[in-house]
C-alpha cells in the first residue's frame, strides 16, 4: 500500500522529517514532481541533512529511493548532493534511482530563469533561479531531453544544440553560455549516471504486487501547485495529490494514506499573496525564533499565522487522511495566536480560497485569537504532556478542518514528534 506526503500549504512545512521518521517502516521511497528546489532538512542524532533533489529516504538506511518521471533533474545538483551525504558516511550504492523519463535540467535552464526573471521586472515571480521552470517549458515544448535521451550521445548533442540556438535567438548576447562546454560535461556524466538509471514502470509494478509499501515524497505544496496553487506565482509542477499519479504512476486503488504536513503559523518564499502575513513584531518574531530563511535559497521567509481557509481548500483537493503539524514550538513564547478562519470580500464571506489576484487582494481576513501557553512543548512526549492550551490549539485546527492531527512536531531533532 501506498502512503503519501505532502505540502498543504506554500512549502517550507517540514516533510522531510516525517518521511525520515516514517520511512523507517517502508522499502520504497519516491518523489514524483519538482526538481532541485525543493528544500527538506532532515535532522538526525544531531546531524543535519539537506536535500533538494534526492528523496529524504535515503537517510534511512534500509530504503529503495526513486526520482521519478514527473521530476526534472539537474545531473550536476543530483551528484553533488550525493557527495554531501557520502562525507557523512551515507552511500546510495542499489538504493537510488531516477527515472528514464524524467527531464534532464541543464545549465542552459538555470541560466534562462535568471533572464526571464529580469524581463518580468516587477512582476516577477521569485524563483529559486534553479531553472525549473524554462525546463518545465522545454519539457511541455516537446523540445527537451529526458534522462534516457543523456545515453544516445550524438541524438542529446543535436536536441541540446537546437535547444541552445532557440535560446539565443530569443535573447542574443544576454545568454553567456557556451553549449559546447555542457556537452562536454555531459560526456563525463553519461558513464557515471548508467547505474542509476531505470524504468520506474516495473519498479513500482513489482512493488505493488509483491505488497512492498511506497511511502511518496512530496515537494513543495499545493499552494505553489501549478494548477491549484497562486497562479502565476507557483511553481511549474503539480505538487498536489494528482501530481504523485501523474509522476509515478502508482495504482490510485492501493493509496492508503495521504498525510498533509502543515505548519503550526504559516511562511512563503517568493513573490505572491499571503493574505496572513504579518509586517509587525509577530511577523518577526515568527521569523526569528522559527529561524524562517529557505534551505535551497537561503533567502528569508515571509510570516505569518496560520490560515485554516486555506488549508480547508488544501484539504478539498488533497483529500488528506491525516495531518503533520510541525514547529508548534515557535509558538511557544506567544501570549495570543491568531487563526484565520473567514475571508470577507465587501464584508460578504468567501466560499472558498480564490482563484483571481484581485480578489485575494480585497479580502479582509476574520481571524480567532486563542490564547497562547507560554511554556516549553519541546520535551513533551505526549499529546497529553503538552500544555493544555497547545492541546486546545492543536484541537481547534482538527475541528476546523475535519482531519486528524496525528503528528506533532516540537523541535528540530527527528526525536520531537509526537505521534497519537
Amino acid at each position: 500500500m501506498t502512503t503519501v506526503v505532502l505540502g498543504a500549504q506554500f512549502g517550507d512545512e517540514g516533510k522531510g522529517k516525517l518521511v525520515n521518521l516514517l520511512s523507517e517502516s517502508f522499502k520504497l521511497v519516491a518523489r514524483s514532481a519538482g526538481g532541485h528546489n525543493a528544500g527538506h532538512t532532515v535532522v538526525v542524532n544531531g546531524v543535519t541533512y539537506d536535500l533538494h533533489i534526492l528523496p529524504s529516504g535515503l537517510v534511512a538506511p534500509d530504503t529503495v529511493n526513486l526520482i521519478g518521471s514527473a521530476c526534472v533533474v539537474s545531473i550536476a545538483a543530483f551528484f553533488s548532493e550525493l557527495e554531501g551525504l557520502e562525507k557523512h558516511g551515507i552511500t546510495a550504492d542499489n538504493r537510488l534511482f531516477v527515472s528514464d523519463r524524467a527531464h534532464v535540467l541543464f545549465e542552459l535552464h538555470r541560466l534562462l530563469d535568471g533572464l526571464e526573471e529580469a524581463e518580468l521586472g516587477k512582476e516577477l515571480v521569485g524563483t529559486t533561479k534553479k531553472g525549473i521552470g524554462p525546463c518545465y517549458q522545454t519539457k511541455h515544448g516537446r523540445s527537451g531531453l529526458r534522462i534516457g535521451d543523456i545515453f544516445n550521445k550524438e541524438a542529446m548533442d543535436r536536441k541540446l544544440r537546437i535547444m541552445a540556438d532557440s535560446s539565443k535567438k530569443r535573447f542574443g548576447d544576454l545568454l553567456e553560455y557556451d553549449v559546447e562546454v555542457e556537452i562536454k560535461q555531459f560526456d563525463v556524466y553519461r558513464e557515471r549516471l548508467a547505474p542509476y538509471v531505470v524504468d520506474q514502470v516495473p519498479l513500482i509494478q513489482n512493488a505493488e504486487e509483491t505488497g512492498v509499501p511506497i511511502l511518496v515524497e512530496g515537494a513543495n505544496a499545493l499552494l505553489l501547485d501549478i494548477d491549484w496553487g497562486t497562479y502565476p506565482m507557483v511553481t511549474s509542477s503539480n505538487t498536489g495529490i494528482g501530481g504523485v499519479f501523474t509522476g509515478l504512476g502508482i495504482n490510485p486503488f492501493k493509496l492508503k494514506h495521504v498525510i498533509g504536513v502543515v505548519k503550526a503559523y504559516q511562511t512563503r518564499v517568493g513573490s505572491g499573496p499571503f493574505p496572513t502575513e504579518q509586517l509587525n513584531g509577530d511577523g518577526e518574531k515568527l521569523q526569528t525564533i522559527g529561524k524562517e530563511f529557505g534551505v535551497t535559497t537561503g533567502r528569508k521567509r515571509r510570516c505569518g499565522w496560520l490560515d485554516l481557509v486555506i488549508m480547508k481548500y488544501s484539504n478539498a483537493i488533497n483529500h488528506y487522511t491525516a495531518l503533520n503539524l510541525t514547529k508548534l514550538d515557535i509558538l511557544d513564547n506567544f501570549e495570543e495566536i491568531q487563526v484565520a478562519v473567514e475571508y470577507k470580500v465587501q464584508g460578504e464571506p468567501l466560499a472558498s480560497f480564490p482563484a483571481s489576484f484581485d480578489i485575494l487582494s480585497q479580502v479582509e481576513v476574520v481571524y480567532k485569537v486563542l490564547p497562547g501557553w507560554k511554556a516549553s512543548t519541546t520535551e513533551a512526549k505526549t499529546f497529553e504532556e503538552l500544555p493544555v492550551n497547545a492541546q486546545g490549539y492543536v484541537e481547534f485546527i482538527e475541528d476546523f478542518i475535519g482531519v486528524k492531527v496525528k503528528w506533532i512536531g516540537t523541535g528540530k531533532d527527528k526525536r520531537n514528534m509526537i505521534v497519537r
